[in-house]
């Protein structure tokens, strides 16, 4: 199962990059270490970071939330060669679509259980 949402969440990630003007993968391996990487990012350091910005959060209601989603994209951009990210706007949008195709996807493989 965790093969199948890394395949997905690269699939996803050539999708953005097919969307969104700004990012651009540089092929299917480079989209594979890029899933990889950000389900990494995603379950060590954005916890880390909510939690610090838990009061600017709360203040905005859980929309600082996507901005926290854009700054891990973008970040992810800096580490994978072949995945990049020109500037803010892209990243932002680019979360956006990775978290709704990501949230459809899982949506879809926990109902086949």
């Amino acid at each position: 199962m965790l093969i199948i949402r890394w395949f997905f969440n690269a699939l996803t990630i050539i999708l953005v990059a097919y969307l969104v003007v700004g990012i651009r993968v540089a092929n299917f391996w480079s989209a594979l270490v890029t899933a990889l990487i950000m389900g990494i990012v995603n379950a060590v350091i954005r916890p880390i970071i909510l939690f610090f910005a838990l009061p600017i959060n709360i203040l905005t209601l859980g929309f600082f939330t996507l901005i926290v989603n854009a700054f891990m994209f973008w970040f992810v951009s800096t580490i994978v060669k072949g995945f990049y990210v020109d500037n803010f706007k892209a990243a932002f949008i680019g979360a956006l679509i990775f978290w709704l195709v990501s949230w459809i996807t899982n949506y879809f493989l926990k109902k086949k259980k």
